[in-house]
């Protein structure tokens, strides 16, 4: 294909937003996870990381340190996390002190991903509205327009904020918080000249991460405190470049000696393209739901996605989604995941699959793998 570098591949890793399907349930959802984890280790992957979401009946992610302890007891080698932890809905004390649990009970492989979240204070300055451009492509990636997600009516993210307590100034508390959360794990924060220590939290060896969807504050943060950063093409895929450039410029020496990004994508393996197509179906239906501010709805199957067509403005506003996953046999989908990590100059990659069937997620996690170990052999014997 061209445009693909056939350098050595990096590390693939799992993000899981724990779906449901319909017909299913969130408690089956809940154990699928488990039984990905468990096979995802065997294949390869390096991480597995849980997302947070609410309220949304496709999603049984809710509470994701929860099930980051019942995948950690299933595994035993395979690095946990969160992307995102959001800090608009939880407090640094209490973020520290469940990471702190988990990797007490688990040992030291946890992950803390760190994500901004919430409403600015009163009198803050908007920002500007994303500027209208078309389709681009750099090298051989696609960067759609991106989806200016303030357009969406919202009624189901403003009851999520009421009911997590969310408070006008959330968002600008990060900084602070993630100051706090660093210093309670360092075992060096301070009230009033004394140390103030939160066991388990204090000493416990948790990778910390930051993680943010543009070139704004996330990236700059991360960047200037010298932490791993995770951008995100899967869903925000026209602002990609714009945040892990942002992330790269603000870089200092921290607690990375140099930058370290790890970029997402949303993928589907089938054992052929058509079969690929055929399990992808449902995809623009889903993310409908979540950008409408409904909820997401529980995976519908390719017949009930056939069913219930989007319409031309529906289908508008989940294109750049659409355009940006990767779907087709494990050659075509590594061939546009080294495109990727190529031209945002990833050290790891994030893939994240959805389908109905959880057999079939199953599979495409394996699929790659296989083809991704193949081609990483492939590259160790060249070099």
């Amino acid at each position: 294909m061209s445009g693909v570098d056939r350098g050595a591949p990096v590390p693939l890793s799992v993000l899981d937003l724990v779906p449901v399907r319909s017909g299913s349930s969130a408690t089956a959802a809940l154990h699928e996870t488990v039984d990905l984890a468990v096979v995802t280790e065997r294949a390869g992957y390096a991480r597995y990381w849980l997302a947070e979401h609410h309220l949304n009946p496709g999603v049984a992610g809710s509470a994701p340190t929860v099930v980051m302890g019942a995948v950690a007891g299933a595994t035993t080698s395979i690095r946990v996390g969160s992307a995102a932890t959001l800090v608009g809905n939880v407090r640094g004390l209490q973020i520290a002190e469940t990471f702190g649990t988990l990797t007490g009970l688990y040992g030291p492989r946890f992950d803390l991903g760190l994500g901004r979240s919430g409403a600015p204070a009163p009198g803050t300055p908007k920002p500007p509205a994303l500027a209208p451009r078309a389709d681009t492509e750099v090298d051989g990636l696609l960067l759609p327009a991106p989806f200016d997600l303030r357009i969406a009516p919202g009624s189901r993210f403003a009851l999520q904020g009421e009911l997590l307590g969310r408070v006008p100034g959330d968002v600008d508390r990060f900084e602070d918080e993630l100051a706090l959360v660093r210093a309670l794990f360092a075992g060096t924060w301070e009230r009033d000249g004394a140390v103030v220590e939160a066991p388990p939290a204090t000493g416990a060896d948790v990778e910390l991460w930051v993680h943010g969807s543009t070139g704004g504050e996330s990236a700059r943060i991360a960047g200037v405190l010298g932490l791993p950063y995770g951008a995100n093409y899967h869903s925000t895929p026209g602002t990609v470049l714009a945040s892990v450039g942002a992330y790269r410029a603000a870089f200092r020496p921290g607690v990375l000696d140099e930058p370290y990004v790890i970029v997402s994508a949303d993928v589907v393996v089938g054992r052929s393209t058509a079969e690929a197509e055929e399990l992808a179906h449902g995809y623009g239906q889903w993310v409908h739901s979540i950008r409408s501010g409904i909820g997401a709805i529980a995976y519908p199957t390719p017949d009930e996605a056939r069913a219930t067509p989007l319409d031309a403005a529906a289908a508008a506003s989940v294109r750049d989604r659409i355009a940006a996953r990767f779907v087709g046999d494990a050659g075509h989908v590594a061939d546009r995941l080294e495109v990727l990590r190529r031209v945002t100059g990833a050290d790891e990659l994030l893939v994240t699959t959805i389908t109905h069937e959880h057999a079939a997620r199953v599979r495409s996690y394996e699929l790659l793998a296989a083809e991704w170990a193949r081609r990483t052999a492939e590259a160790v014997v060249v070099a």
